[in-house]
């Protein structure tokens, strides 16, 4: 197996016009092999130098993105340079500027500090207003998608050009988009669920459209064509993955706390 890993590492790279180059060092970028050998590489780099070294500190690691909670300020930019210098001892080095000290302020931590909200897996976790088990209004630090997951969900509907599609039912369109508006769903609905709305507006827009140039009845008539929607939406609330039966998302357990 060892046998097997040194070769595919020291094959050399072909371009697209045939020529090699040969390599001695590093993972090709893209190669199917390359984010299995980095993730091996982490485990024992830093996962288990963190378990062994730093047990108090809780962590959480994805590919080459990862969150150490720290106890105090001091504490963490202590374990950063701790962090910095074994990374170096492995011939890697942590991102300049991705790299933050961040304050996860809440009701219980109300000091002011410059960094206090951070990305991770495509949700932001930042100081939000939240309700108590109790019904009381509080401050907590939680997650939601983030602006640029949005912004990307928006410009992959963009790119679909469901008004090109008339060929299709609506039954039809529904099926295409269900796949990847449920794998959304599934995955940034998990926290405040509530937020993904405006990606819920955006497809249904998308329809009216598809329906104004698929429909004669609705064609140049925008107001038609949403009361269509509408009644669309009562007869069948569970056409569409985004109607979530009555066109809105439910805030998750986290963020109702």
């Amino acid at each position: 197996m060892l046998l097997c890993v040194e070769r595919w590492l020291t094959a050399p790279m072909q371009s697209r016009d045939g020529t090699q180059e040969s390599r001695n060092v590093g993972a090709p970028q893209g190669g199917p092999l390359s984010p299995v050998l980095a993730n091996l590489f982490l485990h024992y780099a830093l996962d288990r130098w963190l378990t062994v070294n730093h047990k108090d500190i809780p962590f959480c690691r994805y590919a080459d993105d990862g969150i150490l909670h720290c106890r105090s300020e001091d504490e963490a930019h202590y374990l950063r340079e701790r962090l910095a210098l074994r990374l170096r001892d492995c011939g890697l080095e942590m991102h300049p500027t991705k790299t933050r000290v961040v304050y996860c302020k809440d009701s219980r931590r109300v000091e002011t500090h410059e960094q206090i909200q951070f990305d991770f897996l495509g949700y932001t976790f930042r100081p939000r207003r939240t309700v108590s088990r109790n019904g009381r209004p509080l401050l907590g630090f939680t997650p939601a998608v983030s602006r640029q997951v949005m912004t990307a969900m928006r410009q992959s509907i963009r790119r679909w050009h469901l008004t090109h599609r008339s060929e299709l039912s609506l039954d039809q369109l529904a099926q295409v988009l269900a796949p990847r508006v449920r794998g959304w769903i599934n995955y940034y609905c998990r926290f405040r669920g509530s937020e993904f709305q405006p990606v819920a507006d955006r497809l249904d827009r998308a329809i009216i459209r598809w329906a104004m140039r698929k429909h004669k009845r609705l064609r140049g008539r925008k107001m038609r064509a949403i009361s269509w929607l509408a009644g669309m939406k009562r007869k069948q609330p569970n056409m569409f993955a985004h109607w979530c039966g009555r066109g809105a998302f439910s805030v998750g357990a986290m963020g109702a706390r």
